[in-house]
């Protein structure tokens, strides 16, 4: 199916107004469903995925294995990027009502005990003197998986997906046209044939979709590992005071540990290293045990503690060697692993999913070629590599427990860590004019509208509604040109969005009589932007850079048209 034209201001129709209604998936015989998309795996990428899909009007079914979602207070920490994105799907404020337990806590503090004064804060704030307001409408948001996971599968399903859990994917086949699956129902017994025109598999480090593609990794592999225990103490709460830290690295050698706090009162996490690799068990980890490594972590010896769950995890450095294997796509743990310190993984995680939600929509409605899908690979895989080499640098600044890096590998404090979460960029990919040699993340933060960039945010008025630029992004590409100057670009965007049949909304920016858009204050969008008079700035629907142009071109159509067809692999 085709969509029609979107334009914004120029004409034409609202592409998600013009999108024609369909069912989430189609009974083609019995116990047979035929669907666009399906997602395997309903853990926090998976759930994105489906949420960032069904915004875009694509029918999908995710399944997964497990009956609901996570129990586990974990992969607590969403940065400023991803934050963004769920500011964009509509889902940010339900996201700060449910991390509203520990809206108050704040920076890393490591000590030996926490008894008395001793140890250090290796930052207090993670935004001192409110710097980021400049980048960004959004800011980091300390949540836990299983107070987030609910709130993105309460919004998938409101905007269309079809999710089913305690469902199991059986098998799958792969050919030149779609995927074919047979799922499970574990409750049931009953087995479905889902045919669907692509795969995303979020189905975890152990990805079985991955290992039936035969798709290698790269990197060192295991870095260290780790048992998360659950606790209560109500006397723990007053050992911490008004430290109220996000998490606190404790240090003594005989009983070192990272200490999180569920809800600052009674419920706490506490990470202790766990060494496989000397031929610990994890039936080596009995309450007891557990519960006076605690004790002896804390510096209290009569602390109450009692243990009320245990999760093992493993820390591992790894890439997927290829995140495309014809019909099929891995996101998120499938994808790669992270160190866990900052929480880079689930957030790299859920922005994988943001890029690919996009494109497969653009190719599903026709808007866009085929081969803008492998701009997938081409974009998210190096972003993924620095990533891991950040988190595992981080890692060793951190002594996070457990973590022994290898010689020569440790060092100062890792700088420019807003680089990493929010300034990384797309050398190569859906982007026209970028520097290849540009690096992945830069080491200075450079939100100033080159290509392969997150487009710059400034607030800006559009009749009496306040906004930023980046509630611009998501259901269509978008021109923003000068308010005031020739309409080139502008007439321009509306042609080409009714001759080529794709979304693109084109906004006049300025102070002009004829602006779409007024910036705020006295801000020149041009100049955020880093074009000169008469430019224009082209943006994909996930808030990335395609092009600029430093000021007017008399053949403005001819070199949109081109523009357009090399980003998004039209013929």
């Amino acid at each position: 199916m085709r969509i029609s034209a979107a334009s914004g201001r120029v004409g034409g129709i609202d592409a998600l107004e013009a999108r024609v209604t369909k069912e989430h998936a189609e009974e083609i015989g019995p116990r047979t469903l035929r669907v666009p998309v399906l997602i395997v795996g309903g853990s926090l990428v998976g759930l994105a995925t489906s949420l960032f899909l069904g915004r875009l009007g694509v029918p999908h079914v995710l399944v997964e294995r497990h009956a609901g979602t996570s129990i586990h207070p974990r992969g607590r920490g969403n940065n400023v990027r991803t934050m963004e994105l769920f500011r964009v799907a509509g889902v940010e404020r339900a996201i700060q009502e449910a991390a509203a337990t520990l809206a108050d806590n704040h920076g890393i503090l490591q000590t030996p005990t926490l008894v008395g004064d001793a140890g250090e804060w290796l930052f207090r704030d993670i935004d001192p003197g409110g710097g980021l307001a400049r980048f960004s409408p959004s800011s980091w948001c300390l949540c836990s998986q299983n107070d987030l996971e609910p709130v993105l599968l309460d919004h998938a399903r409101q905007h269309g997906g079809d999710l089913r859990f305690s469902t199991e994917m059986m098998s799958f086949d792969s050919d030149r046209t779609g995927v074919t699956a047979v799922v499970k129902s574990r409750e049931t017994g009953e087995h479905t044939t889902i045919r669907a025109d692509y795969l995303v598999a979020a189905d975890g480090p152990r990805s079985p979709v991955r290992e039936q593609l035969g798709i290698g990794q790269s990197g060192p592999g295991d870095l260290f590992h780790n048992v998360s225990l659950t606790f209560r103490s109500r006397r723990l709460a007053d050992v911490v005071g008004d430290r109220h830290f996000i998490v606190c690295y404790l240090t003594a050698p005989e009983a070192d540990g990272a200490l999180l706090p569920v809800d600052n009162r009674e419920n706490w996490v506490f990470h202790a290293p766990w060494h496989p690799e000397h031929g610990e068990t994890l039936e080596e980890f009995t309450d007891e045990r557990c519960a006076e490594h605690i004790r002896r972590a804390v510096g209290v010896a009569d602390l109450d503690v009692e243990i009320t769950g245990k999760a093992p995890w493993h820390a591992a450095q790894r890439v997927a060697r290829s995140y495309r294997s014809g019909r099929v796509f891995l996101a998120g743990d499938s994808a790669h692993e992270m160190s866990p310190t900052g929480a880079f993984g689930s957030n790299t995680g859920i922005q994988d999913a943001h890029n690919l939600a996009w494109k497969l929509a653009a190719v599903i409605d026709g808007w866009a070629g085929e081969e803008l899908l492998d701009t997938y690979d081409a974009e998210r895989r190096p972003v993924a590599e620095a990533t891991s080499a950040r988190a595992a640098a981080r890692s060793a600044e951190h002594s996070h427990p457990g973590f022994a890096p290898p010689p020569g590998t440790g060092g100062g404090p890792q700088r420019g860590i807003l680089n990493v979460a929010l300034g990384y960029r797309y050398p190569q990919g859906a982007v026209v004019g970028a520097d290849p040699a540009v690096p992945v993340v830069p080491e200075n933060l450079d939100l100033t509208g080159g290509p392969g960039s997150r487009a710059p945010h400034l607030w800006v008025r559009r009749g009496s509604e306040r906004l930023s630029t980046l509630d611009l992004y998501e259901r269509s590409l978008v021109l923003l040109s000068d308010a005031g100057e020739q309409d080139d670009w502008h007439r321009a965007a509306g042609r080409l969005a009714e001759e080529l049949v794709l979304p693109l909304r084109s906004y006049r920016v300025g102070a002009a009589a004829d602006a779409d858009l007024v910036p705020e204050g006295d801000v020149d969008w041009a100049e955020r932007h880093g074009t000169g008079r008469g430019g224009a700035v082209l943006v994909r629907p996930d808030g990335f850079v395609v092009w600029r142009s430093t000021g007017p071109d008399a053949n403005a159509e001819a070199t949109l048209r081109r523009v357009l067809k090399t980003g998004l692999g039209l013929t």
